[in-house]
């Protein structure tokens, strides 16, 4: 599966970009971000304890397909820069709808997460608030691509996207 989207800075970028390791792909509308801030946090903290933060791509994409007008889109990706450097994260842009419509078809208000093997097919989808049983699934996964367990019984606080 591939997407064409676009870079803050307005370039067009192909998911395919990120082929070679497994993609963690996060796709949200403005009133999401937050929604799944506890999987984000405990993606980052496991990668940093197992030191595994290199071994996957995370991929975050804003569904601003509503603000795809004059001058709104300009300020929408304005807020997207600040964010990028904010979190040190790139973030692409979906302005035309695309992960919203086939092979994708995700939800566009909500956070949909989803993970994607080194060659691009997916083995996991989930849309909405995950629960711990959601991130334990979530983990298992991600572990049988890394060749690792990567299943913890507490997560450390600490802040990350």
């Amino acid at each position: 599966m591939d997407a064409s989207l676009w870079d803050s800075r307005g370039k067009e970028v192909a998911l395919s970009k990120w082929r070679g390791k497994p993609v963690i792909l996060f796709y949200e509308d403005r009133h999401s971000t937050t929604l799944n801030s506890a999987l984000k946090e405990a993606l980052f903290n496991r990668g940093q304890q197992m030191g595994l933060l290199d071994a996957a791509f995370v991929v975050a994409v804003a569904n601003l397909e509503s603000f795809d007008f004059f001058p709104a889109r300009d300020i929408a990706l304005s807020h997207v820069r600040d964010e990028e450097k904010k979190w040190n994260l790139p973030i692409l842009v979906d302005l035309k709808g695309t992960m919203s419509g086939p092979p994708w078809n995700l939800p566009k208000k909500t956070s949909s997460v989803m993970l994607l093997t080194p060659e691009g097919k997916p083995v996991f989808r989930y849309s909405g608030r995950m629960d711990r049983e959601d991130m334990d699934d979530f983990f298992m996964q991600l572990g049988r691509l890394l060749g690792r367990d990567m299943a913890m019984p507490s997560e450390p606080s600490g802040a990350h996207p």
